[in-house]
């Protein structure tokens, strides 16, 4: 057992993983890569079995669970499927999470129980088309008006908005404050002048789909203000802390499996008279994939504790595992799909969907040059 994990937290991967290889088969990963749609009856089954909600309070209807509890389910999802991973993490993080930090108690109760059941999906608007890594400059306003907010931009990249009933969006109420003049709104998708653009075509994580959210004079209730006026940057930035560690523990899933994929490969595949496994430079290869995989994994569950123990060291943590972790995979992934040789190139060996799959790990939440902004700044401060 790992020094960072308890007891609990085994019983919660020997629970996600049987889940993990007994739903998510074969059979339905490629229907989902031919038709670009998540089944709605394993969501169903996924919230059924808590994991929408392992991180939220039991008052509230989650598990009342740790994080620790969340990256190991991260992990074990991902170890199967990516995009699974993205659809059980997001209610616990990006959706979820805005609402857990400064939802009233009536905000939570009318958005966040519903996600928990699988009843509601909510999506986090924050990235614009001018303003990705550099959130400060995003452009979307919203103006006060008696009982409303009227709200107008554009969001992009946005996980989730063709699908979402609602969306937590990140607007300017003052323009000339800077990130401390960003808000925070919850919006109902069906408001007149709510539209989503046409889902993106990913190279990757497919059946989750992306797009653009445009916002044209939306009228949004003072109710749905989440949290403070001006407290909306800090809330978004608090959310991807622990997004950031469920996006580093999707990393380390993927990263394992492209191991165990390699591992199997090589000894089953036989050139020059011997299996490959038996040739040095590929068993080096397998050695070195296997010892980033395990640092990957330590800083993830690191990452977990201190943020369990409320440690002011979490941010920088969270950011150390999600720059090593979504790096890690990307060069395991590379490895093992060059150790499967022109096979690996197929789409009927896993290896190619694990490849594409996380190439983004990388970018969203945060990009790796994101994480070293965060982290640097944490050790010359």
């Amino acid at each position: 057992m790992y020094a960072y994990l308890e007891k609990k937290h085994e019983m919660v991967r020997k629970l996600v993983r049987q889940f993990a290889e007994t739903e998510l088969t074969s059979e339905i990963l490629d229907k989902i890569e031919e038709t670009h749609v998540y089944p709605e009856e394993i969501l169903q089954k996924m919230a059924d079995c808590g994991f929408f909600g392992v991180k939220v309070p039991r008052a509230l209807g989650g598990q009342g669970a740790d994080v620790r509890s969340y990256v190991v389910m991260g992990e074990e999802i991902a170890r199967v499927s990516a995009v699974s991973c993205i659809w059980a993490l997001t209610p616990n993080s990006l959706a979820g999470g805005p609402l857990l930090l400064s939802g009233t108690d009536e905000q939570k109760e009318r958005y966040l129980r519903p996600i928990l059941t699988g009843e509601k999906k909510v999506c986090f608007a924050l990235t614009e088309p001018g303003a990705g890594s550099d959130a400060g400059s995003m452009v979307t306003t919203a103006v006060k008006d008696g009982g409303h907010y009227v709200l107008n931009g554009r969001k992009c990249f946005i996980t989730m908005a063709p699908l979402a009933d609602y969306a937590v969006v990140y607007a300017k109420t003052d323009k000339t404050k800077g990130t401390r003049g960003i808000s925070a709104f919850i919006v109902d998708m069906t408001l007149p002048g709510v539209s989503t653009g046409k889902p993106e075509n990913k190279m990757g994580v497919v059946g989750c789909a992306t797009s653009d959210i445009l916002l044209d004079d939306v009228r949004v209730h003072k109710s749905d203000l989440l949290g403070e006026e001006g407290k909306g940057f800090s809330n978004a930035m608090a959310t991807l802390d622990v997004g950031r560690m469920g996006c580093a523990a999707m990393a380390v899933g993927v990263a394992q499996a492209c191991l165990e994929e390699a591992i199997q490969y090589s000894k089953e595949r036989r050139q020059f008279g011997h299996r490959l496994c038996d040739n040095q430079a590929i068993a080096f290869m397998l050695a070195d994939m296997a010892v980033k995989v395990e640092t990957g994994r330590l800083l993830v569950y690191q990452a977990a504790w201190l943020k369990d123990q409320g440690s002011k060291e979490a941010t920088m943590a969270a950011s150390m595992a999600k720059y090593h972790a979504t790096e890690m995979c990307n060069e395991v992934a590379a490895k093992a799909l060059q150790i499967h040789g022109g096979y690996g190139f197929m789409k009927e060996y896993k290896i190619e969907r694990m490849y594409r799959d996380c190439r983004v790990f990388t970018i969203f939440e945060g990009t790796s040059q994101v994480q070293q902004m965060v982290i640097s700044r944490a050790l010359i401060k």
